[in-house]
């Protein structure tokens, strides 16, 4: 005894065997297989470039990431107008204007004690820094880039260590602003600091940093980690004057801009 295969039927309402796929049907799966795998691993490739997963990119692309402090102009790294759509409280557009650049430099004197001695085990290759103010002036933030000397398996290292201990929300491991003279960031100095964020890239040899305060150098006695005064709930002043906004929002677009040139410097022949 045997049975027939099970049949379904075709636009027609015509009787047709179920399992079957005609040649066109085969084709046309075997393209989107190939072409859905290649779409997978290209993003998985290049996705740490435009803000993805921060898994360690290839040899050559952090090589070509520890280089961009000599081999990018500073207006690329740190642009002269920044746009921060939706970047502000409530999702309001920001405008950041750059009013000072720090020459670039090594790491004495550019941090408190107990940061630099939590970043000593990357080093310190070079440190580049700017500061901005909104379009109100009200504001002041600096934004650092640090190009370290350890390599992808130091900084993922490095990148734990910040995150199982929560270092980048200790008041203690703040980043020191640049208070540049003649600026509206004259003011700006170590008790001036209101928000702050610290990013360990792990994909390249570059630590990101942002500290925001008050353009007319009040003190700040209850300073706010950025990721949590942006919380709905907060209640500092830090957090309700949307200073943690500045910190994140613009430390967030550096660092795009930056992975930007990581791209570009990358796909240059060699």
């Amino acid at each position: 005894m045997s049975f027939g295969e099970p049949e379904g039927y075709d636009a027609d309402a015509r009787p047709r065997p179920l399992g079957r796929r005609g040649a066109p049907q085969v084709a046309a799966a075997a393209v989107c297989l190939v072409l859905g795998m290649g779409l997978i691993s290209g993003a998985l490739t290049g996705s740490w470039l435009v803000g993805g997963s921060g898994e360690e990119g290839t040899p050559s692309t952090f090589a070509a990431a520890g280089s961009l402090w000599h081999s990018v102009p500073v207006d690329q790294l740190f642009p002269p107008t920044v746009q921060g759509r939706g970047a502000g409280p409530g999702g309001a557009d920001r405008t950041w204007t750059r009013i000072a650049v720090a020459p670039d430099s090594g790491c004495k004197n550019a941090f408190d004690p107990l940061l630099r001695k939590a970043l000593a085990p990357v080093g310190c290759e070079r440190l580049l820094r700017a500061t901005y103010t909104d379009a109100t002036e009200s504001y002041v933030t600096t934004v650092g880039l640090l190009f370290t000397t350890a390599d992808a398996p130091g900084m993922t290292a490095l990148a734990n260590r910040f995150r199982k201990e929560r270092l980048d929300r200790r008041s203690d491991l703040m980043p020191l602003p640049y208070a540049a003279k003649g600026t509206l960031a004259a003011g700006f100095g170590a008790g001036q600091r209101a928000s702050w964020t610290v990013s360990v890239l792990t994909e390249a040899p570059v630590v990101v940093y942002a500290v925001s305060g008050w353009a007319d150098g009040r003190t700040v006695d209850d300073p706010q980690p950025a990721e949590d005064a942006l919380e709905a709930d907060a209640t500092t002043a830090a957090a309700q004057a949307g200073l943690g906004n500045e910190a994140q929002g613009l430390a967030d677009r550096v660092e795009r801009d930056f992975r930007r040139n990581v791209r570009s410097a990358s796909e240059q022949p060699s």
